[in-house]
């Protein structure tokens, strides 16, 4: 199994991922930890349906929303980021995906948008390591705890108290609900991982649900979409940020998307000599397996079809990335998710050819567009269906 597909998935049948590195948090505290959870939660996926349920918290009281809302980090340094996430402690508690005693209470610290003051009791002292993922963010040390006591709490959101006690509605129709609110995709993943959403409820783990969030989202708006009148120019968007290149193609043509992915050597997935390139793509009609790109599939696939959206236009949307040397931490996908909103809230240059708009993207692109194009499925059909065009 190829590292640059398997991405920590354990597909290699290894108990851990050789790739992701371990960190020891510096942070040290006893086995009572009182502070202000951002909010925030983890729900673990070993051992399914039987799992962990977290709370997490920094060690202090205050204002810590931006520790675990990636919204918000956009516009800061990895490090910065990490240093938030590194101070934050998890409190284990071992439950089943449909029970656990502490789980009225866990739910409960999930439906506020600002920070909860809770105080856990933990077993034993917190382990200081912590693993990186590619889906979710790190978080610091862990440990198994006894108990968890709500000491304050804001007023929730009016659109998460309504899906909340509204048993009735389905998982799907709250999701939708709630984004169109306004209540930030960060959030509405933590409501369906905490079992707070649907009308079978039951935990999911914070893996599934971040995907899962992207996936139904995406999909409804890329519905909406489907119903405007498409671009009339190639529109080529480009960010460079923390040893990433963003490119987007969108093309005026009905809507079918691409996400690839090029992994140069000395990045987390690939310790090869050669660079890796990955592609997946999905028609008009959508797709019916999991991309193997995983989880990055989705949230690009959100982003993308929010700017459609937000122009009221549909296109044929071609997005690369590429990773250079160096980066090698497993941040989670919200990295994607936001760097591309970043993208796409910025201005574009336009082209009146596929081919014009791909020589421009080479001046920008390491890799090459040549590269690119021997990986991409839409880029091949969209040449094939021109030059049909002229025959």
């Amino acid at each position: 199994m190829d590292c640059i597909e398997c991405r920590g998935r354990m597909q290699c049948s290894r108990r851990t991922c050789p790739l992701l590195p371990v960190y020891r948090p510096q942070i040290k505290v006893d086995k009572d930890v009182f502070g202000s959870s951002p909010p925030s939660i983890f729900v673990g996926r070993y051992g399914y349906p039987k799992v962990r349920i977290c709370p997490a918290l920094p060690p202090f009281v205050g204002d810590t929303r931006i520790y675990d809302m990636p919204e918000m980090w956009s516009e800061m340094s990895i490090d910065k980021i990490l240093e938030y996430r590194y101070s934050m402690i998890l409190a284990q508690f071992k439950a089943d995906v449909r029970s656990c005693r502490e789980l009225e209470t866990i739910q409960e610290i999930c439906l506020y948008d600002k920070p909860v003051d809770i105080e856990v009791n933990l077993a034993k002292p917190p382990a200081a390591k912590t693993h990186f993922d590619d889906i979710h963010p790190p978080f610091g040390a862990s440990a198994p705890a006894k108990d968890v006591k709500i000491y304050s709490t804001p007023p929730p959101p009016k659109a998460v108290e309504k899906v909340y006690h509204d048993t009735d509605m389905k998982a799907t129709e709250a999701i939708s609900y709630l984004y169109e609110r306004g209540i930030p995709v960060s959030h509405i993943q933590k409501l369906l991982s905490a079992g707070t959403l649907g009308v079978k409820r039951k935990l999911v783990p914070t893996r599934w649900a971040i995907t899962a969030i992207d996936d139904s989202l995406s999909k409804k708006i890329i519905e909406e979409v489907k119903q405007y009148e498409t671009i009339d120019e190639y529109r080529v968007f480009i960010l460079k940020e923390t040893r990433n290149l963003f490119m987007a193609i969108l093309c005026p043509s009905p809507w079918s998307y691409e996400w690839g992915e090029a992994w140069y050597p000395d990045t987390t997935w690939n310790r090869t000599r050669k660079v890796g390139v990955l592609t997946d793509s999905e028609g008009y009609f959508g797709r019916t397996t999991y991309a193997k790109l995983g989880g990055c599939y989705y949230s690009s696939r959100l982003a993308t079809s929010e700017y459609l959206r937000r122009i009221r236009r549909q296109a044929t949307a071609i997005v690369w990335r590429e990773i250079y040397p160096g980066f090698k931490v497993a941040i989670g996908v919200w990295f994607v998710r936001e760097m591309l909103r970043k993208m796409y809230s910025r201005s574009y240059w336009e082209f009146d050819t596929l081919e014009d708009a791909l020589r421009f993207l080479n001046k920008h692109s390491s890799l090459g567009v040549d590269e690119w194009i021997k990986a991409s499925n839409l880029i091949k059909a969209k040449r094939q269906r021109i030059l049909w065009e002229f025959v």
